[in-house]
């Protein structure tokens, strides 16, 4: 490893240790019962609780994924996609989180999502829970390994090999696992404030130095328009590949003709922001927010971060592709584009920092989706159905058993072949979404919404994004959309369906679900 490559290391690693520190401050008053471990005890400020859904919610795929989208096919998808999940971001916040923080407390002090949807519709069966759990250890464990390979792609670049990327897979799980264990929630939230103030500063810092060292806005422009349809939000650029890796003459990249970006793929692109109001790890922020009345402020806070950090992100991968146009000749590894120009631009040892924010993004991420998925197995299942009179050292016991067995399925996800931190994310993004997302919306605006059409929503709406992915989808032509879109609409008619079928009356959720319209907390 080159003296260069030593100094990043040092910037890098001097990043994690504050990390691992804060984590274990917070250790000592996080591990007292489940509520303050999973909820925080319902304790957190607007900027914690905005800055940590954002920071939790966009991961590796903010610094790695949407840049990379960016750098390979231009403009086009990249847009879309961010539009869709910054409306969704706006809409999330401004209809569904003063509702679900009231309802999760008015609901018999909900902790977690699959325990609101049980205490909502008065599950004594706790089904719902067990349904919902399971969907998030699956989906969650799929999520987590794409910020491993975040890891392994960030690491393997310092030290110059691609031999090292297992190993790095394997330590940058460990890292995220420990504190996370001792921390709890609390530790996790704080983290994710921190993490997201580097994600931006990092986004921001890269894009100026990146805009100048590129000329400006009028020689980025020009160098671009070389590409067919790469700056047409309207189109996609299509490289010109064999075996997957995109050819190029004297360094220069060739592509094809490009494509149209129909309307139908516009709305299938946009429908990220549908799976906003089914993430559990966004949800979460909002039923521990300590005031509703905080809300409000939370939600200008995200927007305005989540505006700034995706702009800032297609920037970059547009301005790489300006700047080095024929470096990185795949779709796995255009999405290392922040960390080349990082080093490019900054001494080793600023750089170092620099490239944190992509540890601040898959740590603020990671973090999330290991403390949800341990959740969802020692309080949702094993206190939930399978041991109601577990004590509180057991189900934390069981938690941080069950955050190990998340990692593990992760590292070894990661390590599956799979190198594309964006499609990773999408599959794990649909999946959650279509499950929860229409099953969140009605529970929280629709009083005739039954327990059979919660069931039947939220397996309808997890299996079809599988059944589309899988089998549909390659059909091709219209089929040929996001899985979240079908699987969303799918889940949303079935539950309304079944709903007016199963009518039933429940003077006690109904007076619930009336208090939970006007309470404040």
């Amino acid at each position: 490893m080159s003296s260069m490559n030593t100094q990043t290391l040092i910037g890098m690693a001097a990043y994690l240790l504050a990390m691992i520190v804060i984590g274990l401050w917070y250790a000592r008053r996080s591990n007292s019962n489940p509520e303050e471990y999973f909820l925080g005890k319902r304790g957190l400020g607007p900027w914690v609780a905005a800055m940590s859904a954002e920071a939790s919610d966009m991961s590796g795929w903010l610094l790695m994924g949407l840049p990379g989208v960016a750098y390979f096919t231009g403009v086009g998808e990249a847009f879309w996609t961010a539009l869709g999940l910054f409306i969704g971001t706006w809409v999330n916040w401004a209809i569904v989180a003063k509702r679900l923080r009231t309802y999760s407390q008015v609901a018999d002090n909900a902790i977690t999502l699959p325990d609101f949807f049980s205490k909502r519709f008065h599950d004594k069966r706790r089904v719902l829970t067990a349904i919902a759990a399971l969907i998030i250890i699956i989906f969650f464990s799929i999520y987590a390994s794409s910020q491993f390979v975040a890891f392994g792609k960030l690491f393997g670049y310092v030290f110059g090999a691609e031999d090292y990327f297992t190993a790095m897979v394997i330590l940058g799980a460990a890292l995220v696992t420990i504190y996370t264990l001792l921390g709890g929630f609390l530790a996790e939230s704080a983290l994710d404030l921190i993490q997201g103030f580097v994600m931006i500063g990092a986004l921001i810092l890269v894009l100026v130095f990146g805009f100048v060292h590129a000329g400006g806005l009028a020689a980025i422009t020009e160098n671009l328009e070389n590409f067919p349809r790469f700056l047409d939000i309207f189109g996609i650029a299509t490289p010109d590949t064999s075996g997957g890796v995109q050819k190029a003459v004297n360094g220069v990249p060739l592509f094809g003709p490009g494509a149209n970006y129909g309307f139908l793929t516009i709305i299938s692109t946009m429908a990220w922001g549908l799976g906003y109001f089914g993430m559990p790890q966004v949800l979460l922020r909002f039923m521990a927010v300590n005031k509703t009345s905080n809300i409000r402020k939370s939600r200008n806070i995200a927007v305005i971060w989540c505006f700034l950090s995706m702009f800032a992100a297609i920037a970059i991968g547009l301005i790489g592709r300006a700047y080095l146009p024929g470096l990185l000749t795949s779709a796995g590894t255009s999405e290392t584009i922040f960390i080349h120009m990082s080093t490019r631009f900054f001494p080793p040892l600023i750089a170092g920092v620099v490239i944190s924010g992509i540890l601040a993004a898959s740590m603020s991420s990671s973090d999330s989706y290991m403390l949800i998925a341990s959740s969802a197995v020692s309080n949702d299942l094993v206190k939930g159905i399978i041991k109601k009179d577990a004590d509180e050292a057991l189900v934390m016991w069981i938690a941080r058993a069950a955050m190990l067995g998340v990692t593990v399925f992760g590292v070894i996800m990661a390590l599956s072949g799979n190198e594309s931190i964006f499609r990773i994310v999408s599959y794990a993004w649909a999946g959650l979404g279509a499950a929860f997302g229409p099953l969140v919306l009605f529970s929280l605006f629709w009083k005739r919404t039954t327990f059979p059409a919660a069931v039947a929503g939220m397996l309808s709406g997890g299996i079809m994004v599988i059944v589309w992915k899988n089998l549909i989808a390659k059909a091709g032509g219209v089929f040929a959309i996001y899985e979240l879109l079908p699987a969303f609409i799918i889940s949303c008619l079935v539950i309304w369906i079944v709903s007016l079928c199963t009518r039933q009356d429940d003077k006690t959720i109904d007076e619930e679900f009336e208090k939970a319209r006007t309470a404040e907390f």
